[in-house]
């Protein structure tokens, strides 16, 4: 243990991608405009280092956002941590602006969350799992005001122990595969892709299949077309072959922070017709202009003779068997739903992510936590977990409150207005605290 053993901070967070990388910031810019109202804090990361989708950075992968809706731009437009003020810082402005593109590249956006997180990295501590989440002891005759994480370091072992009045919770998606499918050095989900490509001798990649319908799939279909000249590429579709996302103005207000409110505060038909009339702007779409390159190489080869990319579409996988070297892809597939198999040497399962859940890490704190009728976290307007009144702490979550707060939870969208909500809020719940007790802890650096 540590000597940093009775660590105190108003705000603890639990993850750091995106998410937490924005609060950090909120924190840090209401600390320099109100210091008087300053919270302590730290951010634990279980990753050795700042990484967000980095299996993910295709050479010619975009942003399905606009630069505009990075880290704080639409919470605090004058911010030093936002895109713009990371192209000025990078010498390349003049140049962005040339390419008249709202869409950067993912590689560029990769290096402005990078460049953003440089500059709080004293706040965060990589490496560092926290492993439980539960009360902290106090006098029996007082209420609980804190709730004490064990953090454990790469090795597992519980390195450090600190207390919070308030948590945030930032875990990020769960990758998902096909039911009954593991991965292994030749079956893969999408998030592990560019570190399991890259093992493999390209030689060895003659026969290779990417399962999915949306936007990862139909990107890993074209980066594996174009980097294996000499392999069969399949491209497993569910559907009758990729669907478009509809991204065009009206659309895209279903991402505007007043949405939020609209999703939260409606009727129950309300949020099903959000769900029914606006799937088709994130979940299972591909952008406009993948569609078409993946369209013309499929044409360009047949104009010349040539048989290389394949889409199976109406094709589901049934089952996947693994012998050494070999994978074979058993399907069911076409109008009949006829049995089929595939033989490759690599299969890559573009099969999206399951919502964070963060019932595991609460632990005995779980029983705190109420849920409703379905048996999901119910959650207050301010991403806050309403808890019984004997938990006077907030546990606050980013991402796995779709049922609550609407398409854009879990999406870069809406995140630098939900982390300023978050910060409003704690901010705002801990007004009554004990003026002496904050003063000490701001003078202490939010250490004692």
């Amino acid at each position: 243990m540590t000597n940093r053993e009775h660590e105190i901070y108003d705000v603890v967070g639990i993850g750091f991608g995106p998410s937490n990388l924005s609060l950090s910031i909120a924190l840090e810019e209401r600390a320099r405009d109100e210091p008087e109202r300053a919270l302590s804090n730290h951010f634990f990361e279980r990753q050795p280092r700042f990484g967000w989708h980095r299996d993910m950075l295709l050479p010619s992968a975009t942003m399905q956002i606009s630069f505009l809706k990075d880290l704080v731009t639409f919470r605090n437009p004058t911010s030093s941590f936002s895109f713009i003020s990371f192209l000025h810082a990078a010498g390349r402005l003049s140049q962005f602006v040339n390419n008249q593109d709202f869409f950067p590249t993912r590689q560029e956006f990769h290096q402005y969350l990078e460049w953003a997180q440089s500059r709080v990295a004293g706040r965060v501590s990589y490496g560092s799992a926290v492993t439980s989440l539960r009360l902290a002891p106090v006098d029996p005759t007082a209420r609980p005001d804190r709730l004490r994480l064990t953090v454990a370091d790469v090795t597992g072992q519980v390195s450090r122990v600190v207390e919070a009045r308030n948590v945030v919770i930032s875990t990020g998606l769960v990758p998902k595969m096909l039911d009954g499918v593991t991965s292994d050095e030749r079956v893969w989900h999408s998030s592990e892709f560019l570190q399991k490509f890259r093992r493999m001798d390209p030689r060895e990649l003659r026969r290779v299949a990417v399962v999915g319908a949306g936007q990862s799939a139909a990107e890993i279909t074209r980066f594996l077309y174009d980097e294996l000249p000499h392999a069969q590429v399949s491209a497993i579709i569910p559907s009758y072959g990729y669907s478009i996302a509809d991204a065009t103005p009206f659309a895209n207000q279903i991402f505007d922070p007043r949405a939020v409110d609209h999703y939260y505060f409606g009727s129950d038909q309300t949020r099903e017709a959000f769900w029914r009339y606006h799937r088709n702007t994130n979940y299972a779409v591909v952008d406009d202009e993948v569609i078409r390159d993946l369209y013309r190489r499929a044409y360009d080869d047949e104009v010349r003779g040539v048989d290389r990319l394949h889409f199976l579409n109406l094709t589901r996988v049934d089952a996947v068997k693994r012998s050494g070297a070999e994978t074979r892809v058993l399907l069911r597939g076409g109008p009949g739903g006829e049995k089929d198999e595939l033989d490759v040497d690599a299969l890559v399962c573009a099969t999206g992510y399951d919502s964070m859940e963060p019932t595991g890490l609460l632990c005995a704190l779980d029983e705190h936590c109420l849920r409703d009728e379905a048996g999901r976290l119910r959650m207050e307007r301010d991403y806050r977990i309403v808890t019984t009144p004997d938990l006077p702490c907030g546990i606050y979550l980013q991402g796995g409150t779709e049922h609550t707060h609407g398409l854009s939870s879990s999406l870069l969208s809406n995140i630098a207005v939900r982390s300023g909500e978050i910060v409003d809020s704690i901010l705002a719940r801990s007004s009554g605290r004990n003026d002496k007790r904050s003063m000490y802890a701001r003078a202490a650096g939010g250490v004692r």
